[in-house]
């Protein structure tokens, strides 16, 4: 609504956004004086539930965070536990893991692709809608999710806030009779997969980068998920490769704050804006995709994976995430076609007092979790640092850039309902899951 020279405009309901956030941007003629994203969810303080715990609990625990990614909570809550512990877990059992994990990112990326990014580019207000007009790309993009679901049902007991995970590998370990049934279905995934790929790459891409650095796990010879280390590639234009951010020094050069808008605690990487999740995964490791994820990616215009082109475009992520899945998919093929059951579906994790920390890559992006451990292991601290608290700071800046670049162009015919949306897909295209709910958005403009 307008009243004089300033004019508010809310947005009250944005549907494909998980949890409850606002935007809120003040003007001054062309310029954007400031632009903040609010979370405001009441805070949830999964941390101080944890201290008091075993330390073969935060598995359970942290899982119950998310609805669509718990398996990232626990893989990475494992390793950290394991890493205090002073336990690596490898052979059959990491493989299982890893298969778990890519489960977990066919269902949330086909997810995202098909039901809450692909009404941005068609025009539509949500998933129904697109279901509608492009009722065979909605029904393969289910199918797609369902295979990944029937991976995370397989492992993990059942397909959401899985049970079987523990700290050590597994309750129990599947035999190779139960993998089998899900190659099929998965190999029929990878197809209609390399089928979503083209569809998405022939959306209108806006033009639009992100400039800034790209922060994700890094393990040369593979695209990584939940192995090696945590790295930063360079701004555009900057000279040099990835460097390597240990992953004991997150908490130094990776800092949180509090601002006065938000419940959530913004990052920053040595005091700077970066973006962690898709974008970043593709920038540091796309030479190391599967083959036909990397002729995927050539075929929808990323440019040539193997040789290190980077993606900068936000809009872009769509494509990004589509060639991730197929990805997923022949990589979890490999595993299950290699699987020999192991002796054990776990080993023994002694408690010790000691501090331990992980990170590994749930689909929005690089997820970090510390534990301090007393000397029967009992959880004395910890610190869970999500990926979209991480891209909060990233995304205030790509709104400003955006919303700037509009203005620019003709700051009088810019109208209401052009600016929500521009704001509403600037936001979506980082895919933020601000509590693992769906929903709402208000979006706020001041005009002066």
């Amino acid at each position: 609504m307008s009243h004089g020279s300033s004019r508010v405009l809310r947005l009250d309901a944005l549907a494909r956004v998980e949890g409850e956030g606002a935007v809120r941007l003040r003007l001054k003629g062309e310029e954007v004086v400031t632009a903040e994203l609010r979370l405001y969810e009441p805070p949830r303080f999964f941390e101080a539930f944890l201290v008091g715990r075993g330390h073969t609990e935060p598995p359970d625990l942290t899982a119950r965070i998310c609805g669509i990614c718990p398996v990232a909570y626990q893989m990475t809550a494992c390793q950290a536990v394991e890493a205090a512990c002073g336990i690596t877990v490898d052979g059959p059992l990491a493989q299982l893991r890893r298969l778990l994990y890519y489960g977990e990112w066919v269902e949330s990326q086909s997810l995202h692709v098909h039901l809450l990014h692909a009404p941005d580019f068609l025009g539509c207000a949500d998933g129904v809608e697109v279901a509608r007009g492009h009722r065979t790309a909605v029904e393969r993009g289910l199918r797609i999710k369902q295979a990944g679901n029937a991976v995370v049902e397989v492992l993990g007991g059942r397909p959401i806030h899985p049970v079987n995970v523990r700290v050590g590998g597994f309750h129990r370990t599947p035999s190779r009779a139960e993998l089998d049934p899900l190659a099929e279905q998965l190999r029929r995934a990878r197809d209609e997969a390399l089928e979503a790929v083209g569809w998405v790459a022939g959306f209108d891409f806006p033009e639009a980068s992100f400039d800034g650095e790209f922060l994700a796990l890094h393990d040369p010879g593979g695209y990584a998920i939940d192995s090696g280390g945590p790295a930063v590639l360079p701004p555009a234009g900057s000279p040099g490769g990835p460097r390597s951010l240990p992953v004991e020094e997150f908490e130094r050069r990776v800092v949180e704050e509090q601002v006065p808008y938000s419940t959530a605690l913004q990052s920053r990487l040595d005091g700077r804006p970066y973006l962690t999740g898709s974008l970043a995964r593709y920038a540091l490791n796309g030479r190391w995709l599967h083959p036909a994820a990397a002729e995927a990616a050539r075929g929808a215009g990323l440019g040539d994976p193997t040789a290190g082109d980077p993606c900068r475009n936000p809009y872009r992520s769509i494509v990004v995430r589509a060639v991730e899945v197929v990805h997923a998919l022949e990589e979890a093929l490999l595993i299950i076609e290699g699987y020999r059951p192991p002796e054990r579906p776990y080993v023994e994790v002694p408690a010790r007092e000691a501090v331990g920390c992980a990170a590994t890559e749930a689909p929005r992006g690089l997820l970090y979790h510390r534990y301090a451990l007393g000397p029967d292991g009992t959880v004395t601290r910890a610190r869970i640092v999500p990926p979209t608290a991480q891209n909060q700071a990233a995304i205030e800046e790509d709104l400003r850039r955006q919303v700037g670049a509009r203005l620019a162009r003709s700051p009088a015919a810019v109208g209401d309902g052009e600016l929500a949306a521009l704001c509403e897909r600037a936001v979506r295209n980082h895919d933020p899951c601000i509590s693992c709910a769906t929903h709402f958005l208000d979006l706020s403009v001041e005009r002066e």
